[in-house]
């Protein structure tokens, strides 16, 4: 692999297109409008956790959700103890309005006794001996507990050796800050992050040589991962946001990418 050429075309990628200007539609579009770190951390998990399917009804349900927790959620959830907030008939796909009101609610406990998502996930790190990825498994399961029998759709774990795209996702908007993420998360740093993995980034990422690998997992988001830290150690998730621009953006052709590693 040419890894200067690659560098090069990626940072001048991360240069035309990682603009806020050109989020919408995106459902950190959403995150944007809250100021305080402890709102915008709230927003920015519903959004996260809805982030499947359609990205036309991704934005709807965000917004649906959101609408519901007035200007401060944390507020909101510090003060609420009813927690039929989301109607019923709510539907996302696999999410049903029970799904989120559970979230709602785990989220509501771990403020009331920590005090912030953050606070609560940086105990986790503890916990884990700062082990990322052991920490996001408790993390997880404090916002899945209640649940109905099941899966819960809303929340993915590393145990469960699925790629965790979303859960991922919010990592890298709480913690990387430039003009498209947010950042405002302390507790770990941007070089810490995995890259968020779907079957678009996996099929980037093969065109780039980062991974043969057939399946978008775990396994194949921490390969993806070291690829890009090849690039830029201190951030490799970086470049996520303009490389999911292909197909989105005119002039933007995912079969070019084959040519960098050339």
């Amino acid at each position: 692999m040419n890894t200067e050429k690659l560098k090069f075309f990626l940072e001048g990628l991360y240069y035309v297109y990682q603009r806020r200007e050109l989020i919408n539609p995106d459902p950190l579009y959403f995150l944007y409008k809250y100021k305080d770190v402890r709102d915008l951390e709230i927003a920015g998990l519903i959004a996260a956790s809805l982030a499947y399917g359609r990205v036309a009804q991704i934005m709807k349900s965000v917004e649906k959700v959101l609408s519901c927790l007035t200007d401060s959620p944390h507020e909101f959830l510090t003060a609420n103890r009813n927690f039929e907030i989301v109607p019923e008939n709510f539907k996302h796909r696999f999410t049903t309005g029970e799904d989120i009101n559970i979230l709602l609610a785990n989220i509501s406990e771990i403020i009331k006794n920590f005090g912030t998502l953050e606070n609560f996930f940086e105990i986790c790190m503890k916990n884990s001996n700062e082990n990322i990825f052991a920490a996001l498994d408790k993390f997880s399961d404090k916002l899945s507990q209640n649940k109905k029998d099941g899966a819960f759709s809303l929340v993915t774990a590393p145990k469960d050796g699925s790629a965790c795209k979303r859960i991922f996702l919010y990592l890298k908007w709480l913690v990387r800050r430039d003009d498209v993420d947010p950042g405002g998360w302390k507790v770990i740093k941007p070089k810490d992050l995995t890259v968020p993995t779907d079957t678009h980034m996996h099929n980037i990422a093969t065109k780039l040589g980062f991974t043969s690998r057939k399946s978008a997992d775990l396994k194949t988001a921490v390969e993806i991962t070291e690829g890009f830290r090849k690039i830029c150690p201190e951030d490799p998730a970086k470049y996520d946001f303009v490389l999911t621009r292909f197909g989105i953006r005119a002039g933007l052709n995912v079969n070019e990418l084959s040519d960098l590693i050339s």
